[in-house]
């Protein structure tokens, strides 16, 4: 397309209900429309010192190096191993996903030797085989692990993965980009060194920022590294001077400012909110939806106990193309839901329920728009349930 065809870009309504981003909250966008001040700005600095105490009790933490580092959830994912990892470390790296891969793909990029823990894709990381690896490998620095497989659905129980890493004398590196906001994640409680998540998930904020929080042990190693953190972008030593506290901070780089308008709001959101009625409201609406789905003869891909709240994996039954029914979502209902990636592709759709998008409207939508789909395509459900079993729950 030459450049004279380049117009103003209007991007269709859509509602996202696919594994990211959610929908944004109208507030978000429009704190995003605030005018743009100096990122070392002395009211824009009071921002900042207010959006790590919402950060604080997003993570339920009291680490003091609670920041959103200026990049989406993959770059607070780097910043975490980069910090953390130096050459020759062993790191016990669990996969259970898409996203498990990633750290050892980071562990790799760090000079590090990952020692992988692979359970089967849907299910939750084993307990017993990361003990095995922390027993064989004594000498390993870190445990790695994913507490909410964006790319599967599965909760993996983090509680007792940090409390082995503990037990064996390892930092832990934890990625919560899809639980922070919408399912439990407490950080001091569970003694979480190193943790990572994204804006767009839970949070119901734009894409493009990755809260992180580490603990003083965590900032103990990174202050104690033999060698320069192999990023200068995401060097801690140097971002603590900038997110430091007060108003006398170091420059570094210039800070998304309205995006972290939006941040701000979210968060501001989620406090009024009350974090446990937050993930209280994924529940109940992934129970809603859970009843939708099983009223219209489809299953889930995880066991219960395993489920992730806000993104359910639905297996695709046999004989139906799952691309074409996402191809009509979103070409006649403008209802974004994801495919599944891996092991996992063709076989099962994503639905998530996240953050803004976590509501009863989209839920009854969702499954309305779905089952039209599926018995346009002749695909073998039980029609006319689905509705009335998610209202049931939702009353």
């Amino acid at each position: 397309m030459g450049i004279n065809h380049c117009r103003s870009f209007v991007p269709p309504v859509r509602t996202l209900m696919g594994p990211g981003p959610s929908d944004v909250h109208p507030r978000v966008l429009a704190a995003m429309a605030r005018p743009t001040i100096g990122h070392l700005d002395p009211a824009f600095i009071q921002m900042m010192d207010e959006l790590k105490s919402l950060l604080h009790y997003a993570f339920q933490t009291e680490n003091e190096l609670t920041i959103p580092v200026s990049a989406p959830g993959s770059a607070g994912m780097e910043t975490c191993f980069v910090n953390l990892v130096e050459p020759g470390d062993k790191v016990v790296v669990c996969q259970n996903g898409v996203f498990g891969g990633r750290m050892k793909e980071n562990v790799e990029r760090c000079g590090g030797q990952p020692i992988m823990i692979e359970d089967e894709w849907g299910a939750a990381i084993d307990l017993d085989k990361v003990e095995k690896a922390l027993k064989t490998h004594a000498d390993a620095k870190i445990l790695a692990f994913v507490h909410a497989e964006t790319s599967t659905g599965v909760q993996s129980d983090a509680e007792q993965l940090c409390e082995l890493a503990r037990r064996y004398d390892c930092l832990t590196i934890v990625d919560a980009v899809t639980s922070l906001g919408g399912t439990p994640l407490n950080v001091d409680e569970w003694a979480i060194d190193a943790v990572y998540s994204g804006s767009q998930k839970c949070l119901s904020c734009t894409p493009g920022l990755s809260p992180v929080s580490f603990s003083e042990r965590a900032v103990k190693k990174i202050q104690g590294r033999q060698r320069k953190v192999q990023s200068w972008f995401l060097d801690l030593n140097l971002l603590m001077n900038y997110w430091g506290s007060g108003a006398k901070r170091a420059y570094h780089h210039t800070a998304p400012v309205n995006p972290l308008y939006g941040l701000h709001e979210s968060l501001i959101m989620i406090k009024d909110e009350g974090l446990e009625n937050a993930w209280a409201r994924h529940e109940r609406h992934h129970q809603a939806l859970r009843a939708g789905i099983e009223a219209m003869g489809l299953s889930f891909t995880v066991k219960e106990s395993d489920r992730l709240p806000q993104l359910n994996a639905i297996s695709v039954p046999q004989g139906v193309d799952e691309a074409a029914v996402r191809k009509r979502l979103l070409e006649q209902y403008s209802l974004e839901i994801g495919a599944g990636l891996g092991s996992l592709a063709g076989r099962v759709w994503r639905i998530g329920l996240m953050g803004y998008s976590s509501t009863p409207k989209n839920v009854m939508f969702c499954l309305g728009a779905l089952e039209a789909v599926l018995c346009d395509l002749g695909a073998p459900i039980e029609q006319g349930k689905a509705s009335t079993a998610a209202r049931i729950v939702l009353s």
